[in-house]
């Protein structure tokens, strides 16, 4: 495929689609790095091997997986030029993913309940790890949360349809990557 082709404004929608794919590869690498220090770590003395992840953590990925499929359904919606449901999907995403986050802190607050502490004299090097890839991810739906408005603002101006539809498209692949991103880190949790 030549990229050198297409209209002007082909172009600029490819480039976008590139930027946005080296960015997600980047987020890779970072929490590739994370979670091979996560394994390197585990040989430690100190390293808890009873640790129990907290329930809210399996809901909370529950929450993301169907809000990729909110997502979905509403890119289906703008293609078909079904502007009520695309806005009415995307509200649900955007509650499921703050939702998400929500069930996160639980998470969390069942963790230090459970006496799990993330810093000071009686935390341990393995909950410091997870909660370092854990707000990192947070962190980065916070992000998705932000494209995933600008989205929604831009969808109740009216400037998705089924013939131009990019910005949906990109906050769309995004937020795939965000829900992929975390099932793999709870896998990793659970497994390993």
């Amino acid at each position: 495929m030549d990229l050198t082709t297409g209209t002007p404004k082909e172009k600029n929608d490819r480039a976008k689609k590139m930027m946005l794919w080296f960015g997600i590869v980047s987020l890779i690498m970072g929490f590739a790095g994370w979670t091979s220090a996560y394994i390197v770590s585990s040989t430690r003395e100190d390293w808890l091997t009873d640790l129990q992840l907290p329930s809210s953590f399996l809901y909370s990925t529950l929450v993301l997986v169907l809000s990729s499929i909110t997502y979905m359904m509403a890119k289906s919606a703008v293609k078909a030029d079904n502007s009520k449901m695309c806005t009415r999907w995307l509200l649900l995403t955007l509650v499921l993913g703050v939702s998400f986050i929500l069930l996160q802190f639980n998470g969390f607050s069942q963790m230090i309940a459970q006496g799990y502490y993330f810093t000071g004299p009686t935390s341990s090097i393995t909950m410091s790890y997870i909660f370092l890839i854990a707000v990192v991810h947070i962190l980065h739906v916070v992000a998705g949360l932000i494209s995933l408005l600008v989205v929604l603002y831009r969808q109740i101006k009216g400037k998705y349809s089924s013939k131009e539809y990019l910005g949906l498209e990109l906050g769309a692949t995004f937020w795939h990557f965000l829900d992929l991103l975390w099932v793999y880190l709870i896998l990793f949790f659970y497994f390993y």
